[in-house]
């Protein structure tokens, strides 16, 4: 079978390594490829973007030069509009779409108000780590390392205002499938979840897993599996075109 490639998008604060180990738990048709964000990981020099639009574009220009389909995308939380965005941007650049888009852990673009109220400002220090404790995703000792803090923060804080300043624009819907992964213990409520059916006329799926903000990482086995199993039936229906 031809490989398909995941492209993968972190979520806020964090370097596309989050992904890194999955690779040896998929299968070995599947590709993965993590998406780094600049200002972090191995692009840790390069400036942070605060604007989502140019962020999705150059991500996609850069992924565009390597990127042979099939192809799906893959994101949670800030990752999940990135992956749409990029999406979007693909097809604008003549790519094809994706097989499926895996938006992860977010309300949907068209129901935002709420979710993000209160981001599009830069938060202080303090309101950044007081979010870092109410999403249960770090420890206290990582929280009380100034110099670890130091370096997150910044980056933290413009991710933020990615999610806060991002406004989705009116355009014509994607065609590919929309897969959703929720944590039932997580914000993100049922009709921002069910929202993302708004971004296509392709398929929809909604899984709701146990968790809250960080299910990927507590349940990473379930979430593999849904990846999988969604993406076997893109990639079979694919491999049988190409032979047709």
């Amino acid at each position: 079978m031809t490989p398909l490639t995941l492209l993968c998008l972190p979520y806020s604060g964090a370097s596309a390594m989050v992904y890194s180990r999955w690779r040896r738990k998929l299968p070995e048709w599947i590709k993965l490829q993590p998406v780094e964000l600049p200002g972090r990981g191995a692009r840790f020099g390069e400036p942070l973007h605060t604007d989502m639009r140019p962020l999705a574009l150059q991500l996609a220009q850069e992924q565009k030069a390597i990127l042979k389909a099939p192809y799906a995308l893959f994101g949670h939380s800030l990752g999940a509009l990135l992956a749409c965005e990029m999406a979007y941007v693909f097809r604008s650049l003549g790519c094809p779409e994706p097989v499926a888009l895996f938006a992860s852990g977010t309300a949907a673009p068209t129901l935002r108000a709420d979710y993000d109220r209160g981001f599009a400002e830069p938060k202080t220090d303090a309101e950044l780590i007081e979010q870092l404790r109410t999403l249960n995703g770090t420890r206290e000792e990582v929280l009380a390392n100034q110099e670890l803090m130091s370096l997150t923060l910044p980056i933290l804080r413009a991710d933020f205002q990615l999610c806060g300043r991002y406004e989705p624009l009116q355009r014509p819907l994607l065609n590919c499938p929309v897969h959703v992964l929720g944590g039932k213990a997580d914000r993100a409520t049922s009709e921002q979840l069910i929202g993302w059916r708004n971004e296509t006329h392709g398929s929809f799926s909604v899984d709701m897993l146990a968790g809250g903000h960080f299910f990927i990482h507590e349940h990473e086995a379930k979430v593999l599996k849904v990846i999988k199993d969604q993406l076997e039936v893109h990639h079979r229906r694919h491999a049988m075109a190409a032979v047709g």
